[in-house]
């Protein structure tokens, strides 16, 4: 049995220094050279925890991802993300700290730096990690569209995947909705706004009576949101405008929700005469079932309670991850193993510190078990 819980308390020093180094290297997934910045501080806390450097996977947006593999790697994929949703210059309002009573804060330490850090550290307790492939990428929070291909490729390989995203109140995630995102593109026609509108084809118009149509594909009694979000229209006050741009965000439970509202979004047609409505689909992560990570969770569960941590949950959640990719292509999938904490994407952004042994133990022992596997 790899370290236990009482073993990894001596080592939280060493884990908060990591974490606080990765977490005060500020890295938005649409800032490519921040990224590759905290890519570098990745690769060499790999290097000095894993005993060799990364391989270096640059996508075609210039976002490099990482890659350990251990051996023919082809046991277990541990998949985790360096980028997050906060902008350079974040650190002026969210400084990275340690409260006395034992909460750490800062842009991206719960999503998912700190997940990152542990789960180099629980490789470090393990007598050999033939077997083990390592993924850090650098663009989930806007999708994946960069590394999508390599986490499938990578998750065909393996029999099992950990994901180190974050989990609030520390139950483990096992299943995911389904997610999506839209582009709706609206072209019409310019024209003076006080001398002729009516030779105008008005896109803000166009837009209005999209959105009503575009809301009423969700399905909420059967868990179905489609959600329009950021809208733009026109130029100028007194122009007719004749382009607008909405964002759509699309979360289902099932592949057959996934394909209705696609259908939908892609049938879209305009109201006014002459304007055009194209819908464009961005980023998609396909459902992820609670069959593929049901016995991943029963081992996860025993495992926590040998440990002496106690009753360890489970939950089925909105929000999309890698997960998502690697479930969907029939690879035993659990999520939810990195920090413990909350206030994802949000002011309150926290880490539990208590629990960094506990979740760190957990998963040196989870890889274990995995790898001792015939």
């Amino acid at each position: 049995m790899p370290l236990r819980a009482t073993d990894w308390q001596a080592r939280t020093p060493g884990l908060l220094a990591d974490i606080e180094e990765l977490a005060v290297c500020e890295s938005p997934t649409d800032d490519v050279a921040a990224g590759i910045r905290c890519s570098e501080l990745v690769d060499a806390l790999g290097t000095r925890l894993l005993g060799m450097p990364a391989e270096q996977l640059p996508d075609d947006a210039g976002r490099v991802h990482l890659r350990w593999r251990f051996g023919a790697g082809d046991r277990v994929l541990l998949l985790g993300h360096y980028d997050t949703v906060w902008p350079v210059g974040s650190l002026a309002t969210h400084p990275f700290q340690v409260s006395d009573d034992g909460v750490l804060t800062g842009p991206g330490s719960f999503d998912m730096k700190t997940g990152v850090v542990q789960l180099f550290h629980a490789l470090t307790a393990l007598e050999s990690l033939d077997g083990v492939t390592v993924l850090i990428t650098g663009d989930e929070e806007t999708g994946s569209a960069g590394s999508q291909a390599l986490i499938e490729a990578e998750a065909r390989r393996v029999r099992a995947a950990l994901v180190l995203e974050a989990s609030e109140r520390g139950a483990l995630k096992t299943a995911r909705k389904g997610v999506a995102s839209y582009e709706v593109e609206i072209v019409g026609r310019a024209a003076h706004a006080g001398l002729e509108p009516h030779r105008g084809v008005n896109t803000t118009v166009e837009l209005a009576h999209q959105i009503l149509a575009i809301a009423a594909l969700a399905a909420p009694e059967v868990g179905t949101t489609v959600t329009p979000t950021v809208a733009t229209s026109g130029t100028t006050r007194n122009t007719v405008p004749d382009a607008a741009r909405l964002s759509v965000d699309v979360r289902v439970p099932t592949a057959a929700e996934q394909e209705r509202v696609d259908a939908g979004l892609r049938a879209l047609t305009p109201v006014l005469p002459y304007a055009v409505v194209r819908g464009v689909q961005g980023p998609r992560r396909a459902p992820w079932a609670e069959s593929s990570s049901a016995a991943l969770f029963a081992r996860a569960r025993r495992l926590y309670a040998e440990l002496g941590f106690g009753e360890l949950h489970s939950v089925a959640v909105g929000g999309g991850s890698d997960g998502n990719l690697t479930a969907g292509v029939g690879t035993p999938t659990l999520d939810g193993l990195g920090a413990v904490g909350g206030g994802a994407h949000a002011d309150d952004e926290h880490v539990l510190v208590a629990e960094l042994p506990r979740r760190t133990a957990l998963l040196a022992a989870l890889v274990a078990e995995l790898l001792d596997e015939e």
